[in-house]
């Protein structure tokens, strides 16, 4: 599998969701899309297989997007047509990820049309021999039996997914009676909590359904560790099988998921473990290009190591690379590694992914290579807004024999008094990752075997002198120094990267050099020395052999760094393997044909009390098993709904096995992003909904959640806000819904001050006001403003602040007081230049006097909110020397959230149409508005 991406197929004016999956098989490409991936339906959908071939066609109507975009809900719609299979629309999230993969599907085209015979049929990535199928337990009827005969003829062949002829009548779903919530809206990530530390000893908790909206990264996700069941057979991971999906179909699906459960469970008793080494490496280039051989880095040991994986950011500074996908730089580096890996073997490269600067590469030597499978990629980009991609991470995943790795390379926030930022960088990482393999649920990085975190993690040290660092240096009072690390402080208080582990540093700091030598910066910065690069470790049989920078490397201004570890990984014994395979399938004939599964909860009813915008409320009870048997449970739809929750709500985990007396325990989430806000505002949703526990084979559990909304300015329309002269809390939640319904219609007077005159609102929104005047009072002359993201805890304060109070100044630093203004006009239920007007500001974005004119046809609270906006960002531009802002960077930021198109046409956005949004906010930024 190359790459996956989810979207949803546009049927009779309705939406499916599809995961569709690039796969790749000596050389030959296929499209695999499988039909409604998450929900439970009563007979499995199958799944189409498209191969990429001559007949092959596939239509954008929407260009790749800016990697600055912001805007919400933007999506691509895609055609696809294969041979003898109809024409499919797909409408996919518009993000660097979806832009990947469709330049994916694009080479492989290519690739294919050069070819001049028919294409193969295709077979699984990786090859699977038949002598190395998984036995599965014979078909039994619905009386009872004596135990089944294992034999060698009762072997699970590899799928054949070449299906798609078969199934081009069946692809679609009934139409369902209730529409009312087959389309989620996506849900922002909630201020991430630190990961959880691995799960306890024996217990198996299966990846889960992350979201009630089909979209999964918008949620952190499940973060348990993950162990795979088998070696070489049919891609079975029982920590990535998904229970959901073993319950879809008929008893025989939720068999072979429990089946695969206990083989998990008993997975000492059928491998052991090998030592292979592994090469990990990170550098900081600073945008240079390679200008000598890698060779004192990549191949500094006389026996070469079986994998490598190297990280390295600030690729590429220019602009192009930081609001487009491509960088001139990135074959380069590649072209400088290959040459340098070590001569003893020969590698072949198993995945490369970029954002930005950061770049991970992976190779695999070529002995080991029909040993590597369920490989994916991800990045998250932790910028601005959590989307611009110059901070963040990329990680490479796979399973090598039976024991599943994930690379993270990272490049955190810097700054030296930034460690809380780093820190949260970090979470942001954690919770957002997530990677979409065919047939199974999003993992998450803890999720894993072996995770090893490389990148500029820019911690530096608490020492403020750079002089008396430098003489520690020298006299090699390096432990001494590590004293100071923000790294290691952050670690000991449990505030960053609590679960992992570093070797002993015994190599000066890597931060900063002047360029080309060894000399240490010598600018009027003089930034103090700092072991900003590192490379961290979490999972068992991991022996690190070297830690060590590499000084002979002179192109940046950081050094290399690279660490040597001998891991050991789970190889599956063919014979023990199969022992354990039958007694378990035995033991399962006895019990299933004797009793049902049960549950006890411990709790059926919970009440989120208080619930505000962006702030995260957690409840948790117990579920066990007190039957006879193992039980697969997960939280279904309820009847004519496709998820089974809202938007704001979810179970985590929402599906699972559970052994005999065993427990476990269920978190329940509540947490309102700019999606629900305005439903909740308005009084239209409450926090009120039922979940459906389902048990296979059981009955169903039904659990109650009550709460109360605390209504926000964030999520209410400009026109409702400046009819309120008082914080929006202060307003009673009968007349605020009112208001919020009638706002055109109604004047309601206990709103405003009453001087006996008729009052008139106010001409902006007030929490406008405040947000802009502190940002032009105190921040115009702010570093990197609006390019460095904020603090969660100072924008829960902010948000709160407005909501409760009329403040003399706003709380939280000046970059949290920007993002604050930045969310505001993204959770606007219309944006500031109205949906209906949208076409028109396309066709005159070229004429400054149309765009004038146009803005004077705005509502009076958008037309005063838009000028004073403008006016604001026209201030800052005076300061462009020290806040580092721009017109084209202030104009391409502003303009998807002040002039986002309609949500019926958000997925026919193209690129030529968000330049031209762009075009018209810069004419104002540059020209003006007199008015």
């Amino acid at each position: 599998i190359l790459q996956t991406v989810r979207g949803h197929e546009l049927r009779n004016g309705q939406k499916e969701p599809r995961l569709l999956s690039l796969l790749e098989c000596s050389g030959q490409f296929k499209l695999d899309i499988l039909a409604n991936p998450e929900a439970i339906v009563l007979s499995p959908v199958p799944q189409l297989s498209i191969p990429i071939n001559n007949h092959f066609q596939i239509v954008r109507e929407a260009e790749e997007a800016l990697l600055i975009d912001i805007s919400i809900n933007t999506t691509v719609r895609v055609r696809l047509q294969g041979e003898q299979t109809p024409e499919l629309l797909l409408e996919l999230q518009d993000d660097v990820h979806t832009q990947s993969f469709l330049q994916h599907v694009t080479k492989a085209k290519q690739q294919a049309e050069k070819k001049s015979s028919q294409p193969r049929k295709m077979e699984p990535v990786v090859p699977v021999p038949v002598k190395d199928c998984i036995p599965v337990p014979p078909q039994r009827g619905t009386s009872k039996s004596t135990s089944n005969k294992i034999n060698n003829s009762t072997l699970v062949k590899p799928p054949n997914t070449d299906s798609g002829l078969s199934m081009t009548t069946d692809f679609g779903f009934e139409e369902k009676k209730n529409q009312q919530n087959r389309i989620v809206a996506q849900r922002e990530p909630p201020p991430p909590p630190l990961p959880p530390l691995p799960p306890r000893k024996g217990t198996y908790t299966p990846s889960n359904n992350l979201t009630a909206g089909p979209t999964t990264k918008e949620r952190p996700p499940s973060a348990q560790n993950s162990k795979s069941v088998r070696n070489e057979l049919q891609s079975v991971t029982p920590s990535n099988y998904t229970m959901r999906q073993a319950m879809m179909s008929s008893h025989t699906g939720s068999r072979e998921g429990l089946l695969k459960y206990r083989l998990n469970k008993k997975e000492k008793e059928y491998v052991d473990i090998k030592n292979f080494r592994f090469f990990i490496g990170t550098w900081n280039v600073n945008g240079q290009s390679p200008d000598s051989s890698l060779k004192p880095w990549l191949c500094c040991d006389p026996d070469p190591p079986d994998v490598y994986a190297l990280g390295f950011q600030e690729l590429d500074l220019s602009t192009e690379a930081f609001f487009y996908m491509d960088s001139s730089k990135e074959q380069l580096w590649v072209d400088a590694v290959e040459r340098s890996l070590h001569h003893k073997a020969r590698y072949k490269q198993i995945r490369i992914i970029r954002l930005v600067g950061m770049m991970l590469v992976v190779y695999v030597n070529e002995e080991h290579q029909h040993h590597i499978r369920e490989v994916a990629s991800e990045s998250v980009g932790t910028g601005l807004m959590n989307k611009m991609g110059n901070k963040g991470g990329v990680a490479v995943r796979f399973v090598f024999h039976n024991t599943s790795f994930c690379f993270v390379n990272s490049h955190l926030a810097a700054h030296v008094d930034d460690y809380e930022r780093r820190n949260q960088d970090y979470k942001d990482i954690c919770a957002r990752m997530s990677f979409h393999l065919l047939e199974y649920p999003p993992l998450s990085i803890v999720k894993h075997d072996v995770v090893i975190w490389l990148g500029d993690l820019n911690y530096r040290l608490c020492f403020p002198d750079a002089g008396e660092v430098k003489k520690l240096i020298a006299s090699k009072e390096l432990r001494k120094l590590q004293e100071y690390d923000q790294l290691n402080i952050q670690r000991n208080t449990k505030r960053a990267f609590t679960d992992f582990m570093e070797g002993e540093i015994n190599f000066w700091p890597t931060y900063k050099y002047d360029a080309k030598s060894d000399r240490w910066d010598s600018s009027g910065k003089c930034r103090v020395p700092a072991w900003c690069d590192r490379i961290l470790w979490r999972g068992s049989s991991v022996k690190q052999l070297h830690y060590r920078s590499h000084m002979e490397l002179k192109t940046s201004d950081h050094k290399p760094v690279s660490s040597l570890f001998s891991i050991g990984v789970k190889m599956v014994i063919e014979q023990r393997y199969k022992k354990v395979f039958e007694e378990i399938v035995r033991d399962m004939d006895r019990l299933e044909n004797d009793f049902l599964p049960s549950l006890s909860l411990t709790q059926r009813e919970f009440t989120f009390e208080n619930v505000k915008f962006r702030q995260l409320q957690r409840r948790s009870f117990l579920i066990t098993n007190d039957g006879q048997v193992a039980c697969t449970f997960a939280f279904i739809p309820k009847l004519n709904d496709s998820q089974y929750c809202k938007p704001w709500l979810r179970a985590e985990p929402s599906e699972g096995v559970l052994d005999p007396n065993e427990a476990m325990e269920i978190f329940l989430e509540v947490y309102v992003s700019k999606d629900s806000v305005m439903l909740l505002n308005s009084g239209v949703d409450k926090i009120e909904d039922i979940l459906v526990l389902h048990l296979d084979r059981g009955k169903d559990y039904f659990i109650t959640i009550a709460g109360n909304y605390l209504p926000s300015c964030f999520g209410t329309s400009l026109e409702t806000l400046c009819r309120m002269k008082k914080p929006i809390r202060e307003i009673p939640i009968t007349k605020l819904i009112d208001l919020v319904r009638h706002e055109e219609k109604c004047r309601i007077n206990f709103l405003l001050y009453n001087d006996g005159t008729e009052d008139k609102p106010l001409r902006i929104p007030k929490e406008v006001w405040l947000l802009v005047n502190h940002l032009y009072t105190k921040a115009c002359q702010q570093e990197d403003l609006f390019q460095t993201p904020g603090l969660q805890d100072d924008l829960q304060n902010i948000i709160d602040c407005l909501d409760t109070s009329i403040p003399e100044s706003i709380p939280g630093s000046n970059h949290s007081v920007a993002e604050a203004l930045l969310i505001f006009l993204e959770a606007l239920p219309e944006p500031v230049l109205c949906y209906e007007l949208y076409q028109r500001c396309l066709e005159c974005s070229h004429d400054s006097r149309l765009c004038k004119q146009l803005i004077s046809q705005l509502p009076r609270a958008h037309r005063n909110v838009f000028r004073y906006l403008m006016a604001f960002l026209r201030e800052l531009l005076k300061h462009s020397i020290d806040n580092n802002l721009n017109a084209n960077l202030l104009a391409s930021l502003f303009a998807s959230l002040l002039i986002r198109p309609p949500p019926n046409l958000a997925g026919k956005q193209t690129q030529h149409d968000r330049q031209k949004t762009n075009d018209f906010i810069l004419g104002f930024l540059m020209g003006g508005d007199e008015d």
